[in-house]
């Protein structure tokens, strides 16, 4: 690790942290030696990787929220900056539920649009709020997907919000640049995690992935992470408004 990525000193807000690329960013900016305040809606899980912090010789907090309650994310950063001034925010909370666009459910639609958008739309308001009234400068990273720049059958709500995502964080990143806050995404394919496994499990739907993968090759959390970490550091303080693909070429062809 160069040293213009480390993070030592920066205390990192990380929703979705309980599990799958939450998790593994939570860890990997712990790594890197950012204090790191964990959200997500189960606490049990949030404890897990906290503990893996300590045992690593690292700092965190575990804060369970709800992303898509405005109230709940605001008092989320306000008493994660109470603990520790926050410099950097990962937005990894999210969910994806497939089917025929003819007969998917609006609640399933509602529901996507509310934990995936509307979650990150709060999540950066707040901090957004907070850092520019104290003029400090932060760095905010959205997980978004490869689905978020093309389409996939049975994924219409999912390639929807994450296509706002990206367009959020453009938004974001040209209001917010003159305050000393970028705004970028990582924009992964398919990465084993627990919200993938049941997938990549159905031989068929796990070959078809693999074809539109130049290198045929799913990813791990770690390939995602590390991108994390960088837009996250000193290294990347000239990007801002852009979608960093880590999708193994699926969006080249």
């Amino acid at each position: 690790m160069l040293p213009a990525d480390r993070l030592d000193g920066r205390h990192a807000l990380v929703t979705g942290a309980g599990r799958g690329i939450g998790r593994g960013a939570a860890l990997a900016l712990a790594e890197a030696g950012a204090r790191v305040t964990l959200a997500a809606r189960s606490p049990d899980e949030l404890r897990s990787v906290a503990a893996e912090i300590r045992d690593a010789g690292g700092e965190s907090w575990v804060r369970p929220a709800d992303v898509t309650d405005e109230a709940g994310v605001a008092e989320l950063v306000a008493a994660a900056d109470a603990d520790s001034p926050l410099s950097v925010l990962v937005n990894a909370a999210g969910l994806n539920r497939t089917g025929p666009s003819e007969s998917y459910p609006v609640a399933d639609w509602d529901l996507l649009m509310s934990v995936n958008l509307r979650g990150t739309f709060l999540a950066c308001r707040a901090l957004g709020r907070l850092v520019r009234a104290r003029d400090g400068g932060a760095r905010i990273v959205n997980v978004s997907s490869q689905m978020g720049s093309v389409g996939y059958p049975g994924r219409a709500a999912y390639c929807a919000s994450k296509h706002a995502v990206n367009g959020l964080t453009k938004a974001l990143a040209v209001e917010w640049a003159p305050d000393g806050i970028t705004v970028n995404a990582v924009a992964p394919t398919f990465v084993r995690t627990p919200l993938t496994e049941p997938m990549l499990a159905d031989p068929e739907f796990a070959a078809e992935v693999r074809r539109r993968l130049p290198g045929g090759e799913v990813g791990d959390v770690e390939d995602v992470t590390g991108a994390i970490v960088f837009l996250a550091s000193d290294r990347a303080r000239l990007i801002t408004g852009h979608i960093l693909a880590v999708d193994g070429g699926w969006t080249a062809w």
